[in-house]
């Protein structure tokens, strides 16, 4: 979206009178993102005024994202910047207010009175220099800077659309074959990896924008922006007719490899150093849109054949950049770039007859079908291998063919609040009922796999999880002061034992590794004071208090058969928030055998919730990003800002060496296990519910076929792009 052009279009009707208090004078255009205006404010001063698309608006993935870029782009108030002087993301068509700039944009310049030279082209240098400086000094990428979101007005340069581009990127990675930017301006990074664009990528677009107004011609220029994507990741700009003293910093600024681009520091000094600089002596052709191409032979067209392309550019091509030399371009649909998979993997092993599927957890409530509370509902699933265990609203579990989706059975009925089932093991399901009656205990219920008639019923204490280990059902009784193990096939006891520790009776079990503990601290202050880890035997029972702990650690799981728990940075046992974004300064293991502990820190403090697959502790933050730590050395490996907000926790798919997520709204995200680079994204769920704010993602594999679940929805795609057929 443009603004600020000096050319108002006086054939585009006004939609509204005015938009938060600021008075419509006339529309200047519209872009992929919104409609702009021009406006003036009660004091007489005059802003353009960018109204987000109604599409756009009723996404709050898009409005997540356009508001923490609103928050950025205000910090950005550079000489050579329009800087925002209002918003309002949370209004009905969310819109945003930047200092009108009356001037033309670059591209009508270049386009109508030819290239620049002499001081026009240093003080345009200088200027963009300064810009980026600003832009990224608020920490925004402007990753489409071209020369129509160049403005130049009388005392200089103005960049404009800085601060929405990531919202915008972001709407983008949700639209089936869309890509952010425009291509003969775009770094190659945008093409092959653009979640993971730095700085360096403005730098990039910089000195492409630098040839064009040197030249009046794009260093990458293909016969379509498929073309120009291939020559912008692989071949070498086009630099004929740029001065020579530009010349050396443009190929700089033009190189592959962003670590080998200057620094906007070192520009600057490059760019005050630079003589006069003419303008070349063969102005460029200004044919027709349809005009012929000398150049065509080569891959290059010249001005007047190029096609203008949307900051949205629906090309349908995406980039790839594979291990081999060769970039591979796609028309795909679901994935946002293909994925890049080990080159010696197989063909994923599916389960018999699978194709992409979409599944309702969601089954009517007799009595009153169109009026579902689906508030409280745990939706997810556990699998054996073979089937999909599931949990939805109306009923308490059903059992899906992971092929197809379809549903085999369904248990329990009119259960409009349902809990997702903890585990199954030897041909029975293990979940959660919760009787009519008020104030009743919660009721832990086994289901048989095959057939989803009732095995048995046990009351068991609300108060505690149960868990599945190897050889029964762990659960505990507040009032009995008992752990307790449930026999698998009748629900009866197998044993009890006392729930007390030298610390305390505050006991709670818990399952690591299919082996049971306990955890107890002291009850009549649980908050303060170690809390002990007790063995508990799996045949009869008996405790043993294996190590005294920090009351504030996190159990997290097991690596290689020992209990490993986190610490938090604050220790006083409370979560802050919703205790999605903790930050935590170390790991605990403890050997099962000689209760020896092990803490290792954890160097930089990460936040988020945290995972531990086998040797890795992956902390994901509600805004995208994960950190993956390595468990013996408290070493970070990697760190991601996937721009995918409210992901699931991960699972690992070892054939394809790649962590999958899913989030609220359906929306996959594949990682590389060893790297953290993104593999692919999906686009999200057409429709997952009512629920999606409310209940948490999750993701399984059934061999290598992916199983999400969101809000009401549960889905499989396959691992290769995330192809959903």
């Amino acid at each position: 979206m443009t603004h600020g052009t000096g050319k108002v279009d006086n054939k585009m009707p006004l939609s509204a009178g005015e938009i938060g208090g600021y008075t419509l004078i006339n529309r200047l255009g519209s872009g992929g993102m919104g409609v702009v205006y021009l406006a003036r404010s009660d004091s007489g001063r005059h802003v353009a005024v960018k109204v987000v698309h109604t599409q756009y608006a009723q996404d709050e993935e898009f409005r997540t994202r356009f508001r923490q870029e609103v928050a950025a782009a205000r910090r950005v108030s550079g000489a050579f910047t329009a800087p925002v002087v209002d918003a309002d993301p949370d209004a009905e068509l969310p819109w945003m207010a930047t200092l009108y700039v009356p001037g033309r944009t670059l591209d009508d310049i270049v386009d109508e009175h030819g290239p620049l030279g002499g001081p026009r082209l240093r003080t345009l240098a200088l200027g963009l220099v300064e810009a980026l400086r600003d832009i990224h000094q608020a920490g925004v990428v402007h990753r489409d800077l071209k020369p129509s979101n160049v403005l130049m007005a009388e005392d200089g340069p103005r960049v404009i659309d800085f601060g929405i581009s990531r919202a915008a990127d972001n709407q983008a990675l949700t639209v089936t074959g869309r890509l952010i930017g425009t291509p003969p301006f775009m770094s190659p990074e945008q093409f092959a990896s653009p979640k993971d664009v730095t700085p360096a990528s403005d730098v990039f677009s910089l000195g492409s924008l630098l040839v064009y107004a040197a030249t009046g011609n794009r260093p990458f220029d293909g016969a379509s922006p498929y073309m120009t994507g291939y020559q912008v990741v692989h071949e070498q700009p086009s630099l004929d007719g740029v001065p020579h003293p530009l010349r050396s910093v443009v190929e700089r600024c033009l190189r592959k490899d962003p670590l080998a681009r200057p620094q906007l520091a070192e520009l600057q000094g490059l760019f005050r150093s630079l003589p006069d600089m003419a303008v070349p002596s063969s102005p460029p052709t200004l044919g027709g849109e349809g005009g012929s191409d000398a150049t065509a032979s080569t891959g290059r067209s010249r001005r007047g054949t190029r096609s203008r392309v949307p900051v949205l550019a629906a090309l349908g091509a995406v980039v790839a950049v594979g291990a081999a030399a060769a970039t591979t371009f796609l028309l795909e649909a679901g994935a946002d770039r293909p994925a890049k998979t080990p080159a010696t993997a197989a063909a994923p092993k599916l389960p018999a007859g699978w194709k992409p599927w979409q599944t309702s957890l969601t089954r009517g409530v007799k009595g009153d079908p169109l009026s579902i509370d689906v508030s409280s509902v745990d939706a997810g699933c556990v699998t054996d291998g073979s089937a999909l265990y599931c949990a939805g609203t109306g009923f308490t579990v059903a059992r899906l063919n992971p092929a197809s989706g379809a549903i085999a059975w369904r248990y329990g009925a009119n259960t409009q609040a349902a809990e997702r089932p903890f585990g199954v093991q030897d041909g029975i399901v293990y979940t959660y009922e919760q009787p009519d009656e008020v104030n009743a205990d919660q009721q832990v219920t086994a289901v048989d796999a095959a057939t989803g008639k009732r095995v048995w019923t046990r009351d068991v204490d609300a108060s505690y999880r149960v868990a599945l280990f190897d050889g029964g059902v762990l659960t505990a009784s507040d009032t009995e002061k008992a752990f307790i193990a449930l026999d698998p096939a009748t629900g009866k006891d197998l044993w009890r034992t006392p729930a007390r520790s030298s610390a305390g009776t505050a006991c709670a079990p818990l399952v690591l590794d299919t082996a049971p503990y306990g955890l107890c601290a002291d009850a009549n202050d649980p908050t303060v004071g170690p809390v002990d880890l007790l063995g508990l035997d799996p045949s009869d029972g008996t405790t043993r208090t294996l190590a005294s702990l920090s009351r504030a650690a996190t159990p997290l799981g097991a690596v290689a058969g020992q209990p490993l728990f986190v610490l938090p940075k604050n220790t006083s046992g409370y979560q802050t928030g919703d205790g999605r974004d903790e930050a935590y300064t170390s790991l605990v293991r403890v050997n099962p055998k000689t209760g020896r502990t092990t803490s290792v820190p954890l160097k930089g403090t990460p936040r988020g919730t945290p995972t531990v697959l086998d040797s890795t502790v992956y902390f994901v933050r509600p805004d995208g990003t994960v950190t993956a730590y390595d468990t013996t050395t408290g070493t970070r490996l990697w760190q991601r800002d996937t721009q995918v907000e409210n992901l699931s926790p991960p699972i690992r798919s070892t054939s394809y060496n790649a962590l999958y997520f899913t989030n609220r709204y359906g929306r996959l995200l594949a990682l590389d296990h060893t790297t953290g680079t993104v593999r692919w994204t999906t686009t999200k769920l057409n429709d997952v519910g009512t629920s999606a704010e409310n209940t948490d993602p999750s993701v399984v594999l059934v061999r290598d076929a992916i199983v999400g679940v969101a809000g009401e929805v549960a889905f499989s795609v396959s691992p290769e792009r995330g192809e959903k057929g």
